[in-house]
């Protein structure tokens, strides 16, 4: 039996945690409302170390993933370069809201921001190094749908011009929906049932600990 295009599929069977993210309350009054600068600067003290490790963790997976899904290595390099340096805007952000460089690195995350960076090093090192796509696949469903809404409630809630204070946030909201289109066309590559499931499995992950992320801020 010929099996579907993965990436149809994958929506389909993580749709419920997705859904899970999107109505929690928390993430609704934030996406509507925006937040205190207080509960932003946490947010983004969480947000710097999960963008700080996209990269080491990718790289992990790159080195791990065999020459039968080779262009899902190719990919990843794509995408590392693209993603490249991306943390230093997210303290640039927290500059602009207040919060010095030295402090954004001397940050420990919380346990849930451990807990989502753990598990994606421990997928990348000791499972199937595919599910790094979940990761991606829930960050940059976050970041397209999301992200805009989230960057204008911000605007308006802490009376900040521009981008200041947002870029990082802003800026992805458009380059995450181009980031979802490749994604989607390196999932389709995928008809092997051990990276589909660890990829699918990533995706719930993924999605619960952002979740959790979200709601301890």
């Amino acid at each position: 039996m010929k099996m579907q295009p993965f990436f149809s599929d994958l929506v389909i069977r993580t749709d419920e945690a997705r859904r899970a993210f999107e109505n929690h309350p928390v993430v609704l009054d934030a996406v509507a409302n925006g937040m205190s600068l207080e509960r932003y600067r946490k947010f983004l003290l969480e947000l710097y170390q999960v963008v700080w490790h996209f990269n080491p963790v990718s790289a992990a997976a790159a080195s791990r993933i065999p020459d039968t899904h080779r262009q899902v290595r190719y990919y990843l390099y794509d995408h590392m370069q693209d993603e490249s340096g991306h943390e230093e805007w997210v303290l640039n952000d927290l500059e602009a809201v207040g919060v010095a460089p030295d402090d954004t690195r001397a940050w420990r995350p919380g346990v849930d921001t451990l807990a989502l960076c753990g598990y994606n090093y421990w997928s990348a090192d000791r499972g199937n190094p595919c599910s790094v796509l979940g990761m991606m696949y829930v960050l940059e469903v976050i970041a397209s749908v999301y992200a805009g809404p989230f960057a204008t409630a911000i605007k308006e809630s802490l009376l900040l011009e521009g981008e200041r204070g947002t870029s990082f946030v802003a800026s992805h909201a458009t380059m995450d929906t181009v980031h979802m289109a490749s994604l989607r066309t390196v999932l389709n590559t995928l008809n092997d049932t051990a990276s589909r499931s660890a990829i699918v499995e990533s995706t719930l992950v993924n999605f619960g600990l952002f979740t959790r992320v979200f709601e301890s801020v």
